[in-house]
């Protein structure tokens, strides 16, 4: 196995040591074609994959699709993709993912340096997404060397439960791999849940076991939210409205006939505020939406 290995790599070798300049240059060029695709989806936050991505699929999903608008204007690069193998596209869902950790790791160092030795906060919510899997999202909060306040979105992390154990582990092992000195926290940011704030076995007092300065504050819009919620239902006429709105909502967006109705009937009242100039005008206002169903985070 170890002699085949050793060919293999001393056939590769070969293979590289042939390259042509040219060769090189139009690899690179491939490469940095799907690269700047990349970085312009995640950017813009767009979805990469499609649900079929075949050659005769009619839509390849935002990566492939957005490739195809760049080899459309550059004779380049579409001559280039055209006649490379298709073993070496540079366009496989795992060169995706490639391109975005390297984004991630790049992004991750510079916010390294910018905290450099000086004292932070984290701040630390956990959710679960689409796919049920529930996600820890770690936030830094510190001030930059020209005095500013930062606060970075800095990693999301996979956690199998929500025990406050588990978040420490995870917290601990995410500062560690950047090197960052858990004595230098300064501050904890959580929500209230018993598994955040416990007085005995909460995860600020876990991390204050080990640090005595990283003091923990409630989150402040959290504990407004509470108290608007709080307050809301105690006034019935504000509480009624809710309902109502509820009610309207699910009535809504039951029925496509009812949706479309609602929005010509919008459409027609901001025609008329206009008219009578109500309403300001200009580049992204008066724009008309789908109805949300209200809960009492949002």
């Amino acid at each position: 196995m170890c002699k085949d290995l050793m060919n293999q790599s001393q056939h590769l070798q070969k293979v590289i040591d042939h390259f042509t300049k040219e060769q090189i240059a139009n690899n690179r060029l491939q490469l940095k074609a799907s690269i700047y695709v990349a970085r312009h989806l995640a950017f813009q936050a767009i979805s990469f994959r499609g649900r079929d991505e075949s050659f005769t699929s009619s839509n390849c999903g935002n990566f492939l699709e957005t490739l195809d608008i760049v080899t459309f204007w550059n004779e380049k690069v579409a001559e280039i993709i055209q006649k490379t193998p298709k073993n070496a596209t540079y366009t496989s869902p795992g060169i995706q993912k490639e391109i975005l950790h390297v984004y991630s790791a790049k992004m991750k160092k510079a916010i390294r340096e910018e905290i450099g030795d000086a004292k932070f906060c984290i701040i630390v919510d956990e959710t679960r997404d689409e796919s049920m899997k529930e996600k820890m999202a770690v936030v830094y909060r510190y001030v930059d060397t020209e005095g500013f306040v930062k606060e970075p979105f800095f990693g999301l992390i996979h956690v199998v439960d929500t025990a406050a154990l588990t978040l420490k582990k995870w917290i601990y092992s995410l500062l560690s791999q950047h090197c960052l000195d858990i004595q230098n926290i300064r501050g904890q940011g959580y929500d209230g849940a018993s598994n955040m704030r416990g007085m005995w076995n909460g995860l600020q007092v876990l991390i204050l076991n080990n640090c005595s300065y990283a003091y923990y504050i409630h989150c402040f819009v959290h504990c407004l939210q509470l108290a608007l919620v709080k307050a809301s239902k105690q006034v019935v006429p504000i509480s009624g409205f809710f309902l109502k709105l509820i009610l309207v909502i699910k009535t809504v967006n039951t029925s496509c006939k009812r949706n479309e109705k609602l929005k010509v009937s919008n459409a027609n009242e901001i025609v008329r505020l206009i008219d009578l100039e109500e309403l300001e005008t200009g580049s992204g206002l008066n724009q008309i939406g789908t109805l949300q169903q209200p809960v009492e985070t949002c």
